[in-house]
């Protein structure tokens, strides 16, 4: 099982959007916040993803196709 974490910068019209839920369902990866920002016109939000390695790789991909901002986390992140 492979782990990953990113942060996601959402547009505003995607703010509303189960995208985090769907990304989990869909790709049957476990997403873990650990930290967010989210009002109504701007958030971010930092995951911590689980799961095969390719699936991973494929949801980020289906996020990012959305109209998301993926960035690499590195390091440790702490709990907010």
């Amino acid at each position: 099982m492979a782990v990953r974490r990113v942060r996601f910068t959402f547009p505003q019209e995607l703010i509303k959007e189960p995208i985090i839920y769907l990304l989990g369902h869909e790709f049957r990866v476990v997403t873990n916040v650990r930290m967010a920002d989210v009002d109504e016109t701007t958030g971010w939000v930092v995951l911590e993803l689980q799961g095969d390695a390719a699936e991973i790789d494929r949801s980020l991909a289906w996020a990012q196709a959305r109209g998301v901002r993926i960035d690499p986390v590195i390091g440790d992140v702490l709990e907010g």
